[in-house]
């Protein structure tokens, strides 16, 4: 059966996509457009068309499958000047999501008409492309440099309202008669001029303004740090308001073609497709029947337990909070509430929708109020006799076919499971902090944790989103096993003579948010601190005895002022100095080349051994995990990718040359020639 059809209606030829989920724009649809076209141009019966897609959506974005394969059929390009170059008027009708070649398709029509619950956008930037059939030429044609730029520069797409106020949709017509209503209006313009995006004129306003570039890149500046296509991006949108269309579409080509060879775009991919590979487990059909949660227990209302109940109220997800003491309830439940109001501030919630969250969460003081809950996670201290203590209460308590989740960060699941009589339904949820915020949810698979909890782990994570990945039961899991030994290292080489602020600047140059000594500083140094000021066993407990807890009392490794900025500390260098004097260890100059070795190569010999013992199912799992939870620059596409991309030869002799172990697999892939990421 064909993907694009076409039929009359009297004078209008319509041409109908449909290319089941998302209506890609493949060869075959690319080709029927160009087919349509030529039937609409060839009848002397047809006046007008109207290109429209069957199923959920409009065309939602170019076949992410053909990149990198020799093209087939008519590109993208070619196919819009066609259409474009029509002498009878072609109307893109909208509904669900045009975005990327979508967003093309329906600027090389002469007109525009959405349903009102429509979305438009050039998501490209994303993987770290920009639109390449002509987008950032027609569109600021068509809207005028300034409101094209945040489209083309962000990816974020806007509501079918906010195009219409932009002149980017002619007509919001009705959200049930969107073909009719297509077709009407096609009507009307019959008779008229064609209206081409490529000779509108509406991109003055960059040439009258030129600072309205700068002063974007300046807005979002820490946005767009360390990505190549955002710029891309302002070029082009720069060159529609200085270059003929032609020269502007050559312009786009050039800066397509150096983001798609390079390296960024490879790692933003990647990325996108490990993303939704995490989400399939191995061995376990993914149409297995899951199990029904309406309702999730939590226990502990500090900040993690707070966190973690905002995720499943803000879903719709009834919650039942329980605490030990009733302060403590009623500190977790305003804390919730006043993050709730917060956001409703910052115009990202209504008030009505902080009422409906709030109105669905239960404090309770007592564990029976859990028993019938369907999944209880609890979020105490993270200790192994305090967990299981829990554990064995709730076992007593909690429904049978019920799930129990421990949000532990490091502790061994299995032993925790070990306590109760359904080992089969305990697994780990291990949330990062803040929970209502981060993104990623490591699901840690017990050993004898039941396919269909996993897999209701793993559909709930999306529903609460999450973005998810699978680890087996190993200390630390994937992140925090790995984030041990960078750490292990940042604290050796400050001994060896490298200044601590060196050490973060490596990491915040590399792209990180911050670096590890930073890190401490926000987590508060005295955590997990002994709390005895005379005895003084590691830098750590120096720092905590002279009240250098961090950013919280403005002192830890740096010295901080009232707005947080952070300088280095003299009391920290004598500190550090003495510790190094002590050690007898030799001080010396480290370059910026061997810190980032030295801390970032011992993490990727990590990763391949947390392969090698079947920890994670696949090297792109440690992407998501680090991309998504430690803040590893999405543009390198994570530790596992960034190993393939300076060869694992060259990893293994920088860990080598350091004195580093080098795990059996990372040694293999590398004199094999091969990478983690097939």
């Amino acid at each position: 059966m064909s993907v694009v059809t076409t039929e009359k209606q009297d004078n209008v030829l319509v041409i109908i996509a449909d290319n089941p989920p998302v209506n890609a724009l493949g060869a075959a649809v690319r080709q029927g457009l160009v087919d349509g076209i030529d039937q609409a141009l060839s009848d002397d019966d047809i006046e007008a068309v109207v290109i429209r897609c069957d199923g959920r959506t409009f065309f939602a974005g170019a076949d992410i499958t053909e990149f990198g394969k020799p093209m087939k059929g008519p590109s993208l390009a070619d196919a819009l000047d066609q259409l474009e170059a029509s002498n009878k008027p072609v109307v893109a009708a909208i509904h669900g999501t045009a975005l990327g070649g979508g967003c093309e398709v329906a600027l090389a029509c002469h007109y525009r008409v959405a349903v009102p619950s429509a979305k438009i956008g050039l998501p490209e930037v994303k993987l770290g492309l920009i639109p390449g059939a002509a987008g950032t030429q027609r569109l600021p044609r068509v809207v005028g440099a300034e409101a094209a730029l945040p489209m083309v520069v962000t990816g974020n797409p806007i509501s079918a309202t906010k195009a219409h106020a932009i002149g980017l949709v002619d007509k919001i017509v009705g959200e049930d008669s969107l073909a009719d209503d297509a077709i009407a209006f096609a009507r009307e313009q019959i008779g008229k001029p064609v209206r081409r995006s490529s000779e509108g004129t509406a991109n003055r306003d960059g040439v009258e303004n030129p600072a309205i570039f700068d002063e974007f890149r300046q807005k979002n500046a820490r946005k767009l740090r360390g990505f190549e296509a955002p710029e891309a991006a302002i070029q082009a949108v720069k060159a529609a308001g200085e270059l003929s269309y032609a020269e502007g579409v050559k312009k786009e080509r050039e800066l397509f073609t150096r983001l798609m060879t390079g390296t960024q775009s490879a790692a933003m991919r990647h990325y996108f497709f490990a993303e939704r590979a995490a989400n399939k487990i191995d061995g376990i059909d993914p149409k297995i029947d899951l199990i029904p949660i309406n309702r999730v227990g939590i226990l502990g209302a500090g900040t993690m337990g707070g966190g973690i109940a905002m995720n499943f109220l803000s879903a719709g997800i009834p919650v039942t909070i329980v605490e030990l003491k009733e302060d403590a309830l009623d500190r977790g439940v305003g804390v919730i509430r006043k993050n709730y109001e917060n956001t409703a501030k910052r115009g990202r919630m209504t008030e009505q929708q902080v009422e409906d969250a709030m109105g669905i969460l239960t404090p309770s003081l007592s564990y029976d109020d859990l028993a019938d809950c369907d999944l209880v996670i609890e979020a105490v201290f993270e200790n192994m006799d305090v967990k299981k203590q829990v554990f064995s209460k709730l076992d007593a308590i909690v429904k049978q076919g019920a799930i129990l989740a421990s949000n532990t960060s490091y502790l061994n699941i299995d032993e925790i499971a070990a306590v109760t009589k359904r080992p089969e339904y305990v697994l780990g949820l291990h949330f990062f902090s803040p929970a209502n915020v981060m993104k990623l949810l490591e699901i840690v698979r017990g050993e004898k944790t039941a396919d269909d909890v996993l897999m209701t782990a793993m559909k709930l994570s999306k529903k609460i989103g999450k973005v998810a990945a699978v680890s087996g039961v190993c200390p630390g899991f994937i992140g925090n096993r790995m984030l041990s030994p960078r750490q292990e290292q940042a604290n050796q080489m400050i001994m060896e003579g490298a200044n601590y602020w060196e050490v973060d600047d490596v990491l915040l140059e590399f792209g990180f948010p911050m670096g590890p000594f930073q890190m401490s500083d926000l987590a508060g140094v005295d955590i997990g601190w002994h709390r005895d000021p005379e005895r003084i066993e590691t830098l750590r407990d120096a720092l905590c005895a002279a009240g250098r807890w961090g950013q919280k009392v403005g002192k830890g490794f740096y010295d901080y002022d009232e707005a947080r900025n952070r300088t280095p500390s003299d009391e920290v260098k004598q500190i550090i100095a003495e510790f190094a004097a002590k050690a007898g260890n030799e001080q010396r100059v480290i370059s910026k080349e061997e810190i980032r070795e030295r801390l970032l190569y011992p993490m990727v010999n990590e990763g391949a051994k947390i392969l090698e013992e079947g920890m994670a199912q696949r090297a792109s799992d440690i992407d998501v995990v680090w991309i998504n939870g430690y803040g590893w620059p999405l543009y390198t596409g994570g530790p596992m990718f960034w190993a393939d991309t300076m060869g694992l030869d060259t990893v293994v002799a920088g860990l080598e040359q350091h004195g580093l172990p080098v795990t059996e697999l990372l040694r293999d892939k590398a004199s094999k020639g091969e990478k983690f990421n097939g």
